[in-house]
């Protein structure tokens, strides 16, 4: 879009203009986006495009939650999640961005990475798992990275950071400790989330400071209402993507089975079968 440009907000007071999106009229939306996501799809593996789309933000700002809707109604073959865990001891002698780009995308393949490089700008840099040195080293090399081995290969490139004012954050935090369901998603690093909100504020505008560029712009997405977030999010993603419907190759109709076989029964014939507890 020749329009596009990233935004400068502050959290909260994006969100005051309106009230919180319902669910009937966020499914409502939502499911005409995962149409149009499948038809980039269709297109992706048409053309052999190669997609990577970045999803970075605070703890509880909702990447998993945006991935989850965009991968909902899509081939898991051509949108691929991809979220590392912590580098092992061998991932550690590697050059920084190694591993990440072990998965970039193939031809027709779209990558959508829950955290990604930016990590050793954020928590690395934050809960001291690198130095100073190193942190400064990576945002200067990074926009010559992104430029030469992802954009200028002919890989689309998009980096979303989902922003959340702290307030909602830690209301987040406090649901997630009162929902059994949500236990897992809290950890030590969570906590430290909140106590050293200004440090990560305070990383995470260095960063967007330093590798927003032409080639690889930051787009900010203001989180405090999910749903809304999310839409956005998507909408502006299919968007900036030059793709054109390719008509589905459906067959005409359904064909009949072939004739039962003399002598053949229905069932497996083996195998417990589990049909008793609803």
């Amino acid at each position: 879009m020749s329009n596009d440009r990233p935004l400068e907000h502050d959290a909260a007071a994006a969100q005051a203009s309106g009230g919180k999106m319902k669910r009937k009229e966020f499914e409502k939306e939502l499911a005409k986006l995962q149409i149009e996501l499948t038809r980039l799809q269709a297109w992706v593996q048409t053309t052999g495009a190669r997609i990577i789309v970045i999803f970075e933000g605070r703890d509880t700002a909702g990447k998993g939650g945006v991935i989850s809707r965009i991968t909902a109604r899509t081939s898991p073959r051509v949108y691929r999640h991809v979220a590392l865990p912590a580098p092992s001891n061998r991932e550690k002698t590697q050059v920084y961005p190694q591993r990440y780009i072990a998965h970039f995308p193939a031809a027709g393949e779209i990558i959508l990475f829950d955290r990604s490089w930016y990590n050793r700008a954020g928590v690395e840099r934050v809960m001291g798992f690198c130095t100073e040195e190193e942190t400064e080293r990576f945002l200067l090399v990074t926009p010559a990275i992104e430029r030469e081995i992802v954009v200028q290969n002919g890989i689309l490139l998009r980096k979303y950071f989902l922003d959340i004012s702290q307030h909602e954050q830690r209301r987040r935090f406090e649901a997630r400790i009162d929902d059994p369901v949500k236990h897992w998603k809290l950890s030590p690093m969570d906590v430290e989330a909140i106590r050293r909100w200004w440090d990560y504020t305070a990383a995470y505008q260095r960063m967007i400071q330093a590798t927003h560029t032409p080639d690889a712009p930051w787009y900010i997405v203001p989180a405090d209402d999910k749903r809304r977030a999310r839409l956005n999010l998507i909408r502006h993603f299919l968007d900036s993507i030059p793709y054109k419907r390719v008509p589905a190759d459906l067959p005409k109709k359904i064909p009949e089975s072939h004739p039962r076989p003399k002598g053949a029964t229905d069932g497996l014939g083996a195998g417990t079968l589990i049909s008793s507890y609803y």
